[in-house]
């Protein structure tokens, strides 16, 4: 089964319609401020020569990030749109791009075969699409995951529902980049804190890491601050860490782990980030998405 006709079209439209160039739509923040903050947080989970699969990649900004920081990245979208785009803003070829539904699980399956076990970086994905579609997705990601790969999700915190409120009801209406969205039919899908992990639990997939970190979109309030929804984020795998496990990470490019440890870290933590992945995984973390580690600050706190 495959999502319905109904997102397809959605999703098409919207990309179609939104204007090129970095930083046009909503979410589409610069990687600095995405995952580049993402990074310490899962690479020392992630085995390093698995290919890095961007599920719902859009224009592929966070897609050539990772693939200046693994060996293969590949950018997936449900729409043809979203991946031409990808194509037209990556010139030289850093990223692979191709059109997926992940509820079909036949072309996942195909998927896995040409490419094996794979990393998953999942961003903001599964709280916009149908509550019953959430289940194939996060089955689909397993069978991608296989026996070694690891994901990274990170989704829309219930406090988010608050502040996608307080921007729908300001007095001018919603900013300009998220009535856009809104205009597509693509509204911000309301999803309890525990549905990821228990999703992933029914699917054999346990949380080996989780915490809260705002997302920073490219929209301002009138007080010239960026406007940051709330989010979740864990990482999940098959199996349990290994000792040292963020050892085998060295090949994510010459120097990255010195990068993590200076100002990748720093980031994530001024952006509220409980610790920094950067060796060998985060003392203390609790796998309880939405809760943090101890010690552990959320969006505006």
């Amino acid at each position: 089964m495959s999502a319905s006709s109904h997102y397809l079209r959605a999703w098409e439209g919207f990309w179609r319609d939104a204007p090129a160039g970095a930083g046009e739509v909503f979410w589409d923040s610069d990687p600095s401020l995405t995952a580049e903050l993402h990074l310490p947080l899962f690479a020392a989970h992630f085995d390093a020569a698995l290919p890095v699969v961007d599920l719902g990649c859009g224009n592929g900004t966070q897609t050539r990030f990772l693939a200046g920081r693994c060996p293969r990245a590949i950018g997936v979208d449900l729409s043809p749109a979203a991946v031409a785009r990808a194509r037209a803003d990556d010139p030289s070829g850093m990223a692979e791009y191709r059109c997926l539904d992940a509820a079909d699980a036949a072309a996942v399956r195909a998927l896995h075969g040409e490419l094996g076990d794979v990393n998953v970086y999942l961003r903001g994905v599964l709280h916009q699409c149908a509550a019953e579609d959430r289940p194939r997705i996060v089955r689909n990601v397993a069978t991608l995951l296989g026996r070694r790969g690891r994901i990274f999700a990170v989704e829309p915190a219930e406090a988010s529902r608050d502040v996608f409120a307080s921007l729908a009801q300001s007095p001018d209406g919603p900013p300009g980049k998220l009535r856009a969205v809104l205009a597509h039919g693509i509204a911000p899908g309301e999803m309890a804190d525990s549905v990821v992990p228990e999703l992933l639990a029914a699917y054999g997939l346990r949380v080996l890491a989780t915490g809260r970190l705002p997302l920073t979109t490219t929209e301002y309030r009138a007080d010239g601050s960026r406007i940051e929804i709330p989010t979740n984020w864990l990482v999940a795998g098959r199996r349990a860490e290994r000792s040292g496990a963020g050892q085998g990470c060295a090949g994510w490019s010459p120097g990255w782990r010195g990068r993590m440890r200076g100002s990748g870290c720093a980031a994530a933590r001024r952006q509220g980030a409980p610790w920094c992945a950067g060796r060998g995984g985060a003392p203390g973390a609790v796998a309880r998405w939405g809760r943090g580690a101890p010690g552990a600050v959320g969006p505006g706190g």
